[in-house]
């Protein structure tokens, strides 16, 4: 090889190689978490009142679905823009096929002991226009926080993760939940302004505070990760 000619599977300078134990342990914990938030988001949650009539409007995916971006900026930030973006495309893949096997499974006859037929095309149907609004806006979100990770360290190498961080959940929760919220809105139950609103701020607002408080955890996984990771190479 001649000088300053990298191979095709030698990573960049300030990243490493997918083929590593963590890599594939990654992108599994965040395909399944990725499925886990879209079957609890069928559950529209309200809290409240707070003041006055307004209530905290969210869903059942709130509990979990933060992570999944903590994963993608652990990602970004040890295994660059394309090994991420392979993992949202498995995460994309494996919600369609959730979608279909869930219509599958309600087009199969019943047997007759089953009485929750209904039950099921009501959860499942709901589940459905969850997951679309999932594909849509994980697509969107998940793109543009490993973006915005990369970007940001291309100027500042290894310092200043924090930047790297909060900036990519800040741009990366907006476009999510925007395009979530204006899709799943309707199969919650949520259909007022106010009520949509409310949703779309306080999904982007928690989702934005939850990496903000785990903050200290995730530079740890990084740090930890990138010690072990022989094919990691420090920007510089």
């Amino acid at each position: 090889m001649t000088a300053g000619t990298r191979t095709h599977d030698e990573p960049a300078t300030g990243y490493a190689s997918v083929g590593s134990a963590f890599y594939p342990v990654l992108v599994g914990a965040f395909t399944g978490l990725v499925l886990i938030s879209n079957i609890t988001a069928t559950k529209g949650v309200a809290f409240g009142p707070v003041v006055g009539n307004w209530s905290i409007i969210t869903d059942g995916g709130f509990v979990v679905f933060p992570i999944t971006y903590v994963i993608g900026d652990v990602l970004s930030e040890v295994y660059g823009f394309r090994a991420t973006r392979r993992a949202i495309y498995v995460g994309f893949a494996m919600q369609a096929v959730a979608a279909a096997a869930f219509w599958l499974t309600i087009f199969l006859p019943a047997a007759d002991f089953y009485g929750n037929q209904e039950a099921l095309r009501t959860v499942v149907g709901a589940s459905t226009q969850l997951i679309i609004a999932g594909l849509a806006g994980f697509i969107c979100g998940q793109t543009l926080n490993a973006w915005v990770v990369v970007a940001i360290k291309a100027r500042t190498k290894e310092k200043h993760l924090w930047a790297r961080l909060i900036g990519s959940t800040i741009v990366g929760e907006f476009a999510d939940t925007l395009v979530f919220c204006s899709i799943a809105a309707g199969a919650i139950g949520i259909d007022t302004a106010r009520d949509f609103i409310t949703y779309v701020l306080l999904g982007w607002i928690y989702k934005t505070a939850v990496e903000v408080v785990v903050l200290p955890v995730t530079y740890r996984v990084i740090a930890f990760i990138k010690r072990r990771e022989p094919t990691y190479r420090p920007a510089a």
